[in-house]
C-alpha cells in the first residue's frame, strides 16, 4: 500500500447535514404527496443534472411546462435549498478539520450545483479550509465520472495511488478507485476514524 499523502472529502452526508425533505414536510405536510413529489418530480436524477451543471432556470422550466399546477412546488425546491442543508455533522468535521490543523494535504470533491455551493462556502465557513476543491457543477461532469476525479488529480497535483477519498456513497467510492485513488466509504465518524487508521493516518 502507498502511503498516503492526499486527503479528498466528499461534503455532502459527510459533512454537511443533506435532506430535501425538510421544507417540503412544510411544504405538502401529507406524507404521501410528499413522497410521491419527490419521487415523481423534483427527482434526485433531476436534481443531479444541476450538479452536472444545468440552470435552475432551465430545470424549473422542464418540469413547470410538464406539470404546470406543481410550479410552486417546484420552485420551491431551489428557493427553500438553504433549509436543506441545516447543519454540520460536528464528529466528522472534527476528522477533518483535525487533519488540517495537523498539516495534512486536505482538498474536496462534491456533486453540488455551483450556486448553492457559493451558498454554502459563505454558511460553513469552514469549507474554506482545506487547500481546494472541485465542484462538479462548475467542471461540468459528477461522480462517479472518471473525468471529475481525474480533473481534480490533474488540478491538485494528487498522486492517485497516494490519495484517500472518502464519500458516503459507493458507487462513488468505486469512481475513485477507478481512478487508481484509496478510498473509504464513510458511514460515521467512528467509523472514518478506523479507517484512515488503517492507512497509517491519526485523525
Amino acid at each position: 500500500m502507498s502511503e498516503i499523502r492526499h486527503i479528498v472529502f466528499d461534503i455532502g452526508k459527510v459533512l454537511l447535514h443533506y435532506d430535501p425533505e425538510i421544507p417540503y414536510r412544510r411544504l405538502i405536510p401529507d406524507e404521501a404527496e410528499r413522497r410521491w413529489f419527490l419521487e415523481n418530480i423534483c427527482t434526485n436524477d433531476w436534481n443531479v443534472e444541476q450538479d452536472r451543471g444545468r440552470s435552475w432556470q432551465d430545470a424549473e422550466a422542464l418540469l413547470i411546462d410538464e406539470h404546470p399546477t406543481l410550479e410552486p412546488h417546484i420552485r420551491a425546491f431551489r428557493q427553500n435549498w438553504h433549509e436543506m442543508v441545516p447543519h454540520a455533522y460536528e464528529d466528522s468535521l472534527s476528522v477533518f478539520e483535525g487533519l488540517i490543523d495537523s498539516g495534512h494535504d486536505v482538498t474536496m470533491l462534491t456533486n453540488f450545483a455551483a450556486d448553492t455551493f457559493a451558498e454554502a462556502r459563505e454558511r460553513y465557513p469552514f469549507l474554506k479550509r482545506p487547500r481546494g476543491v472541485t465542484v462538479s457543477g462548475e467542471v461540468g461532469f459528477i461522480k462517479p465520472d472518471r473525468a471529475i476525479y481525474d480533473t481534480h488529480a490533474t488540478v491538485f497535483g494528487l498522486t492517485p495511488q497516494a490519495t484517500i477519498f472518502i464519500d458516503d456513497s459507493e458507487k462513488n467510492v468505486a469512481g475513485a478507485q477507478a481512478a487508481g485513488w484509496q478510498a473509504v466509504h464513510f458511514t460515521d465518524a467512528k467509523k472514518l476514524r478506523s479507517d484512515l487508521r488503517s492507512f497509517g493516518i491519526e485523525a
